[in-house]
């Protein structure tokens, strides 16, 4: 199905229509209405600064999430994701009217939208993707803040310069990143395309410029291109389909800036996808490609044997095409590109009947995303508690072995877990931890042996 785009106009129920193409089950379609009642009661005066009712953000975020098929409590908090902040609804009555479970997740999000973002330094930036993954405990509640920082980046015309700067860096050196670990691809690339729209708009008008000005141009040489793969793959029995794949305006930059390319001189403008049923296949699809067409030597990479940390897989390779086109070609399964498009999004589908449980979900998680645990290697003579009590180790070494306090002026101070305001003075500087005479966290004065958690501002 064609999902809305941001220049679409959306309503509760495209939401509604795109949720029941998964969800059937009358209580989970009820808790998401209840949900959708709730804000429209609560945000009901609430304007956004392009004029519109606030609720639209919140049924954007919910239908963004409905895209990816979260489950209905993850698409409720989505709904709801501002209601505690902005509306000042306790979480007493949350609990009450919605449950536990959607209440962690609003708190959640709550939380990191909260976060102070200082621009300073890729080091700075590291620790803010740090910080905002220690605080999500759950992989709901990263999804919910994609989504709303999608829609937010979608109508940031409507923000002072200044602010489309900040929030542009901020989502660019945070979000995207987070965005590309967990191999959400249409997410990440739409983030940073319109980063770039707002940090360098003359080159991203000149990219997008270029491109229409070849759009049609490129259009012929791969309509060609597919027709000549189609005849060369006519009679090997291999159920296939093809597609064209556009390179995205922020990848473009990046080459031309970093690799210093010119414009023609990047490869993969034109390229194609051949998805196929099985592994076997993509590999017999590679030979019939190299065999047809001339291969550029150096452009092959196998990541289906040697998967990304994010588990993206597929083969790629470049040749040259008809009338002398280069093209890249990825030859990948339907489920590795529903991987690389989505991501973890895709691995954790919500499934009616599978009840949702977030300690089994991340132990998933930690166990698909290397970058969760590519320090460690776990043996396979293992026995099951060993392993059991090993993933439980990992799981204190990578959510709780360190909490990030924050200075007022923002600034990050990465501490072991236990740390006390005396251990955050002496991290700031050995003469502040020396004249230390007493600490203020959150605003309210505490004795030196308090126990700070991720998020605390400590003075």
């Amino acid at each position: 199905m064609k999902y809305k785009g941001a220049g679409d106009p959306m309503s509760y129920d495209d939401v509604l229509a795109l949720v029941k193409t998964y969800i059937t089950k009358e209580e989970s379609l009820a808790l998401i209405q209840k949900a959708y009642d709730f804000i429209m009661v609560k945000h009901k005066e609430q304007k956004r600064r392009s004029g519109e009712p606030y609720t639209i953000h919140l049924i954007w975020v919910a239908y963004i999430l409905a895209t990816l098929q979260t489950g209905p409590i993850t698409i409720a908090a989505g709904l709801l994701h501002d209601v505690m902040e902005d509306c000042d609804v306790p979480r007493e009555e949350m609990v009450e009217r919605f449950g536990e479970e959607v209440t962690t997740l609003v708190e959640g999000v709550t939380k990191i939208t909260k976060m102070p973002y200082m621009e300073e330094s890729d080091f700075h930036a590291e620790n803010h993707r740090k910080i905002y993954i220690a605080m999500a405990k759950d992989i709901r509640v990263i999804l919910i803040k994609l989504a709303d920082r999608l829609h937010n980046m979608r109508t940031l015309q409507y923000m002072r310069p200044d602010k489309q700067q900040r929030i542009s860096r901020e989502t660019l050196e945070v979000y995207a990143p987070i965005a590309h670990r967990l191999g959400i691809n249409d997410i990440r690339v739409e983030l940073e395309d319109l980063c770039l729209l707002y940090l360098d708009p003359k080159a991203y008008k000149e990219i997008a410029a270029l491109l229409d000005k070849k759009k049609s141009e490129r259009k012929d040489s791969v309509d060609a291109m597919i027709k000549s793969v189609e005849k060369n793959l006519e009679g090997t029995g291999i159920s296939y389909r093809i597609k064209g794949r556009a390179k995205h305006i922020y990848s473009i930059y990046k080459k031309m800036v970093y690799k210093h390319k010119r414009f023609d001189e990047i490869y993969d403008l034109n390229a194609l996808r051949i998805i196929v049923q099985t592994k076997n296949e993509c590999y017999e699809v590679l030979g019939i490609m190299h065999e047809k067409y001339r291969a550029i030597p150096g452009r092959f990479k196998d990541y289906i044997a040697m998967p990304k940390p994010n588990m993206y897989q597929s083969l790629h390779t470049s040749v040259i095409g008809e009338k002398g086109y280069v093209f890249e070609i990825q030859i990948r399964t339907e489920e590795m590109d529903e991987l690389a498009e989505r991501g973890v999004a895709s691995h954790w589908r919500y499934k009616e009947g599978k009840k949702y449980n977030a300690k089994q979900e991340q132990k998933e998680i930690g166990e698909k995303l290397q970058w969760m645990s590519e320090f460690i290697t776990v043996s396979d003579e293992m026995k099951d508690n060993e392993a059991k009590d090993f993933y439980n180790t990992l799981q204190r070494d990578i959510f709780e072995a360190n909490v990030y306090a924050l200075t007022p002026a923002g600034r990050i101070v990465e501490l072991p877990n236990g740390s006390t305001p005396i251990d955050f003075a002496y991290r700031v500087h050995t003469e502040v931890g020396h004249h230390a005479v007493g600490a203020i966290v959150n605003g309210v004065m505490v004795p030196f042996d308090t126990k700070l958690k991720t998020g605390d501002i400590v003075e």
